[in-house]
């Protein structure tokens, strides 16, 4: 089915991890011209740049002149943008309960998702601003859907992530571009190189799979389809302030009894 985003001019953040890197390739696939920006992993997004001929920049997202200057490079790389997908985040490894969770940690992921998201946001609709369209889709998280024991810093961060900021976005950007869109999606467990780690414990992929219909983790492909989708204008001209789940199916309780 033709996306309509041939020729489209559309920023990847996060494109060193796995699934910002498989976003930037699905959106190169469609004949998009991809531009990418890392923080960390230069070698990563090195690679992938390579392998699609896409220009990348690094920046720290959570500061506002190095969030300016990404979107500076990008602008003139590819003479505007047309899509942001806000992929970039944090997940801290660590199983810390609220009551032994440091205001450092707590403000450390807050900074690293709901405040990386909101300058990516202003920034990117600072760009719809000039051309007068554009469409916005945010990677939250399954933890903001139903939250995360011992990770209740990171499931705040992208609850309001998916919730509040996204519906106010879907709303502003229709000032300033008519047809604009904002939307979001949720991975669930994905195997990446920020969980890859944890994954490699059985037991953990075994409690994680027992709240899902299907008994298997998520690819970041999987994730990259549903971002391609909601940046598509063809495939999802009136949908706005949506999220969709890519989670297998995932609900709030346990489907599967310990012996499956």
């Amino acid at each position: 089915m033709e996306t309509g985003l041939r020729g489209k001019r559309v920023l990847v953040t996060g494109a060193s991890g796995g699934i910002g890197s498989a976003c930037a390739r699905a959106f190169a696939a469609e004949g998009a011209r991809v531009f990418l920006h890392y923080n960390e992993g230069r070698e990563r997004v090195e690679s992938v740049a390579q392998e699609l001929g896409a220009p990348f920049f690094g920046a720290d997202l959570t500061r506002e002149d190095e969030v300016d200057a990404l979107f500076a490079q990008a602008r003139e790389e590819l003479g505007g943008l047309d899509v942001c997908a806000a992929v970039a985040g944090q997940w801290p490894e660590e199983d810390v309960p609220v009551w032994r969770l440091t205001l450092d940690r707590w403000e450390g992921a807050i900074r690293g998702n709901l405040t990386v998201t909101f300058l990516t946001a202003r920034a990117f609709l600072r760009e719809v601003e000039r051309n007068g369209h554009g469409n916005l889709v945010l990677v939250g998280s399954t933890a903001g859907l139903f939250g995360e024991a011992g990770h209740a810093d990171y499931a705040a961060a992208k609850s309001a992530v998916v919730h509040g900021l996204l519906l106010s976005l879907k709303n502003e950007i229709v000032r300033i571009a008519p047809l604009g869109r904002v939307n979001a999606v949720c991975p669930g467990w994905t195997e990446s190189p920020m969980t890859r780690t944890t994954l490699t414990d059985p037991e953990v992929v075994r409690r994680a799979t027992r709240t899902m219909p299907l008994r298997k983790m998520g690819q970041p492909e999987d994730v990259a389809r549903q971002v391609v989708v909601l940046a598509s204008d063809e495939l999802s001209g009136h949908v706005s302030g949506q999220v969709v789940t890519v989670a297998g199916g995932m609900e709030g309780r346990v489907l599967h009894a310990d012996a499956e």
